[in-house]
């Protein structure tokens, strides 16, 4: 290697690791996962990583989707690694690009599971052809089964739980919590987590996130047949501005609370018409896998020991939001 070669290196990986440090100890800190098993994947040729397929269950163009691509980007570029992204809402054409990335002989793969079974076998075909995998945001339980050697995301539940808590503390009585994905094992755990930490009377409503007028014409209605609802959950940041316009619409005086960024949450929380935001940093959803990627590629590194890397949950509200806002504008937050 040249003397400015072993420099450029040098440089890459003082950017690198203090992102990595944090990874370590986010893995450290974070609770028991679903499932503790240590990672056996030992297949495929120690060298250098070239190329990552990244693969989630986000539709094109979505905001909290692509705070992600940036992340993984951002990554790819500082290490020198080409990354490849690509989505898809439904799962049966995610699980053919994972097949399509397999066959294409990528260097490793990161995938989210919202529909872990769904996605189970492509995963299992990279695994077994030694493609390393680490697996995102959602299917935290089902990461060590699939054979990935890592998870980076936060957990769901404990996620809603936390918001859950803070409305209890807010004096809120009454919570519906909207789901916005039929099938997404994420959502529900939201849910199911908000329940237990609000304590009070919670009911769900199935909207759809692809038909944003029916989504806020069904939260009107909710709220209009039941005047005793305060606190409306939503568990995603477009579907947030669409509970804040149907408040408006119903005459209600409940509020909102949501989990993810966008602009329009930044602006809500500023104006006082979202209590607060669950961020869960996805940005290092997108960058951490593929410097723990990189990692085991080139010096068979895990990083958690088989438990997943929490990246939330962080809490944007009024107190922090000034703060916050010029990074969402800017793509990472």
């Amino acid at each position: 290697m040249t003397t400015k070669s072993a420099r450029t290196v040098r440089s890459r990986w003082r950017r690198v690791l203090p992102w990595f440090a944090t990874a370590a100890l986010l893995a450290a800190c974070s609770g028991p996962a679903a499932e503790t098993t240590t990672t056996t994947q030992t297949s495929g040729a120690t060298g250098a990583l070239t190329s990552v397929s990244v693969v989630t269950h986000g539709s094109a163009g979505d905001a909290f989707w692509n705070v992600v691509k940036n992340g993984a980007d951002a990554a790819g570029k500082q290490l020198g690694v080409k990354v490849d992204y690509q989505s898809s809402g439904d799962p049966t054409q995610q699980a053919k690009l994972i097949d399509n990335a397999v066959a294409q002989g990528v260097g490793g793969l990161v995938v989210s599971m919202a529909n872990p079974d769904a996605l189970r076998p492509s995963i299992q075909k990279a695994v077994a052809a030694g493609i390393p995998v680490v697996t995102i945001n959602s299917g935290e339980a089902q990461s060590v089964s699939v054979g990935a050697i890592g998870h980076v995301g936060q957990s769901e539940e404990s996620a809603g739980e936390g918001a859950g808590k803070r409305l209890a503390a807010a004096g809120k009585h009454k919570l519906l919590c909207v789901i916005h994905e039929a099938g997404n094992i994420g959502d529900n755990q939201r849910c199911d987590g908000a329940t237990k930490g609000f304590g009070g009377s919670t009911t769900t409503l199935q909207v759809d996130i692809n038909n944003p007028t029916d989504a806020q014409s069904r939260i009107k209605g909710a709220l209009e047949a039941d005047h005793s609802i305060d606190a409306v959950l939503t568990l995603n940041s477009q579907v947030a501005a669409r509970a804040v316009a149907a408040i408006g619409e119903s005459g209600s005086t409940a509020q909102v609370a949501t989990f993810d960024l966008n602009s329009e949450v930044v602006d809500a929380i500023k104006a006082g018409k979202l209590l607060f935001a669950i961020d869960q940093q996805q940005y290092e959803q997108g960058y951490l896998p593929i410097v723990m990627l990189q990692l085991y590629k080139s010096n068979r590194n895990t990083v958690g020991g088989g438990a997943p890397v929490q990246t939330g949950p962080a809490f944007v509200d009024k107190d922090n939001v000034a703060a916050i806002a010029t990074l969402v504008s800017q793509g990472t937050r």
